[in-house]
């Protein structure tokens, strides 16, 4: 079975509206509040750009910080720094080792991890973080110049990697995501909760091991 993990919110934390009521309080005195900025923040093409390595720090900060209103000096520490903070869910990264370990006695297991991730986070978080080096490989957006759900990234990680759809288990918290990863025909969990994400995939790993009965 090849696993092939979305980071952010899934692997990595990525509590964006907290993050923002953090760094920018003035702005985001609740977390109503806070939701709000995230999604005119996070949600806009201007960081789609930045995910997608079609535009840098210095130009999505000049942009934001123009949209929103936002202090140019501060939004830029925050942006060029954000790589430095993110960090791992405990239960996720449980779960890849467990999955490695059972990979090294010989399950035909495979790990990938297909993100929309900044060039700068994707190295920051590569330096940091030694589990990247159990995966079998995979995609940042921002080496390839595509983000999900556009289908093409996905064919890229398939063909890269000689992915077999059915025998891929996708795991994103974004739906839009996981409709894109179940139109190339893979299977796919919409992880909602980390801390119950072990469990699914494990289920799926088991089931996968089940040979299908032909029917007359």
């Amino acid at each position: 079975m090849n696993i092939v993990f979305d980071l952010g919110a899934v692997v990595i934390g990525w509590e964006p509206a907290l993050l923002l009521q953090t760094h920018f309080p003035e702005r985001a005195p609740d977390m109503d509040a806070a939701r709000v900025l995230a999604r005119a923040f996070f949600h806009h093409q201007d960081w789609q750009n930045f995910d997608c390595g079609i535009c840098g720090i210095d130009d999505v900060v000049a942009r934001t910080a123009e949209r929103l209103s936002l202090p140019p000096d501060r939004l830029h520490d925050f942006v060029a720094l954000l790589g430095e903070h993110l960090m791992p869910i405990d239960t996720s990264v449980e779960l890849l080792s467990t999955l490695r370990d059972r990979r090294s006695a010989g399950e035909r297991i495979r790990l990938y991890y297909l993100s929309n991730m900044p060039v700068p986070y994707a190295r920051a978080l590569e330096r940091r973080f030694s589990f990247f080096q159990w995966f079998d490989g995979g995609i940042f957006s921002g080496d390839v110049k595509l983000i999900k759900p556009d289908g093409d990234v996905y064919q890229m990680l398939a063909w890269q990697y000689d992915l077999e759809p059915s025998r891929t288990l996708f795991i994103d918290d974004m739906p839009a995501n996981v409709e894109a990863a179940r139109a190339q025909g893979w299977q796919a969990i919409h992880c909602t909760s980390p801390a119950t994400l072990s469990t699914h995939v494990l289920r799926h790993l088991e089931l996968s091991r089940i040979p299908h009965r032909s029917t007359m």
